[in-house]
């Protein structure tokens, strides 16, 4: 039977992810199966596991950091926002529903054996599993069938490490705060405090972990500085959505869409050399830039009429008829073409024009496609001859088929015969559309796309644009997960991680 521990925070992004994802990387490294888990997770980054389930990126993260294969049982709820009130439910990696906050809040209580199963799965081939909660513990109005917090902690006997950010202030008002809003039976269920992006003289800061220990009788069992690792963002919290500025470099755009998903895309080419990546939701914000990109969406009609409402949609048109190139990808591809149809109400039902950039319409079915894929890029497309043949793989996760009216050439085709077409552009090479997410991630993809777009741009006198070296990411992430175990290892009370795991409640 595994050994579990869990980390709850005080607050959404006081780092409950990044310390998950840090246990995960030191207990493997110490030679244990580990296996991540978050019962519930409100996310539109999500993930298509290799059996066609979907997840959120955040567990897939600790899988990897961890050292294993993503399972759907890591995150066997998954509530994907899809209005300000209401979310697309997935259980087990397939959709359960769409409901609003009111609807999914009484319907918890049926998803307790749901959550009780993958737990018992994970327990029967892991040795240890590390929980993540969601949001605050303290969430009074919400305790009732908690799958989030201590809900679970009670579920799974787990420990409970409380993580406060000190870096936003005021974190000992949060950690008594929390404390002492729970019940009694919760408040034993908290072993020890971690103190998070901590920066300065760690002198200064132990006479208040003193009184702290002191106030709520629990210790605290690490401070972890704040310090630049870099691992995969939490979707709603990344700080990077608010770079609006272009930087130096290629200028990239990638419109903020309402209900964005998946800007995980975009992660390889934030990290290229002379490339500024930008996020921008207004016309007035998109000057003259290289490309522009529209990504994923967990509702692309929804979307699209923001972007006609707010002269996005006008703008990229303008900037398209230059010959400036756009690239959608997922619900963004979707909205390139012709038109949008939705006759099972799926999003908003109806029919809609799209941007037209594309000779192509898609129709919305009931089925969601999850798969992964692997596709290779067409040749011939003009302005993007260096990077035919090219293998891409990724995966798809998307409501709707999208058919070639006639005018569209083939860009990305799946190396599987008889599957569906998952890229088109125009014949121009100025506008390409694809399905699969994680397209940019395959070795050279970016630095090719990055060099040709500098290939387009160039007077005829300057020389050959160059394409940067080839950059492994893999091995970059596998870097990065040995710096945060590193991080944990040196800023936590190991051996007292180690008692509290093995005592347990």
């Amino acid at each position: 039977m595994a050994k579990v521990i869990m980390v709850q925070g005080t607050m959404s992004n006081a780092g409950k992810s990044f310390i998950t994802a840090g246990l995960c990387r030191m207990f493997k490294q110490d030679g244990y199966r580990v296996a991540p888990f978050k019962a519930q997770n409100m996310a539109l980054n999500s993930y298509v596991t290799s059996d066609g389930l979907e997840m959120g990126r955040a567990q897939v993260v600790q899988a990897e950091a961890a050292g294993t294969e993503p399972m759907v049982e890591m995150n066997p709820i998954l509530l994907k926002p899809s209005s300000d009130t209401g979310s697309q439910v997935i259980v087990n990696g397939e959709i359960l529903g769409n409901y609003s906050a009111e609807e999914y809040f009484h319907k918890r209580q049926e998803l307790i054996p749901v959550v009780k199963a993958a737990l018992k799965k994970l327990e029967q081939q892991f040795d240890i599993i590390v929980i993540e909660g969601a949001g605050s513990p303290a969430e009074i109005n919400l305790k009732e069938n908690d799958l989030a917090n201590m809900g679970i902690a009670k579920l799974a006997k787990a420990p409970v490490l409380l993580v406060g950010d000190i870096d936003r202030g005021g974190v000992f008002a949060s950690l008594f705060g929390t404390v002492k809003l729970l019940e009694e039976e919760e408040q034993a269920l908290i072993k020890g405090i971690i103190i998070n992006k901590f920066r300065g003289d760690l002198e200064l800061l132990k006479p208040g972990l003193e009184m702290m220990e002191k106030l709520v009788d629990i210790p605290v069992v690490g401070v972890v500085p704040m310090t630049e690792v870099d691992i995969e963002e939490e979707d709603s919290l990344a700080d990077r959505l608010n770079q609006k500025e272009k930087g130096a470099g290629t200028d990239i755009v990638v419109i903020r869409l309402p209900h964005l998903s998946n800007f995980t895309d975009f992660d390889v080419l934030e990290r290229l050399e002379d490339v500024s990546v930008r996020y921008v939701e207004a016309a007035d914000e998109m000057g003259m830039p290289d490309v522009v990109i529209i990504p994923g969406t967990k509702n692309t009609m929804s979307d699209l009429k923001w972007m006609k409402d707010n002269g996005l949609a006008d703008r990229i048109t303008e900037l398209s008829e230059l010959d400036i190139p756009v690239v959608g990808i997922c619900g963004g591809f979707q909205m390139l073409g012709k038109r949008l149809s939705d006759p099972y109400g799926v999003e908003n039902k109806g029919t809609m024009e799209g941007l037209g950039l594309l000779d192509t319409k898609t129709v919305f079915s009931r089925e969601k496609v999850r798969t992964q894929a692997k596709a290779r890029l067409s040749s011939g497309i003009p302005g993007w001859e260096k990077m035919g043949g090219m293998m891409v793989e990724g995966y798809e996760i998307h409501m709707g088929i999208t058919r070639n009216l006639g005018d569209c050439v083939e860009t990305v085709r799946k190396e599987e015969e008889g599957r569906p077409v998952i890229g088109l552009g125009n014949r121009k090479g100025t506008v390409i559309g694809t399905y699969l997410h994680g397209f940019f991630d395959a070795p050279g993809i970016a630095e090719h796309f990055v060099a040709q777009l500098k290939e387009r741009k160039r007077a005829e006198t300057e020389p050959e644009a160059q394409v940067q070296p080839y950059h492994d990411w893999k091995q970059y992430k596998e870097e990065q997960y040995d710096r945060l175990a590193d991080l944990v290892r040196n800023s936590l009370d190991i051996k007292k991680i180690y008692e509290i795991l093995d005592r347990g409640i």
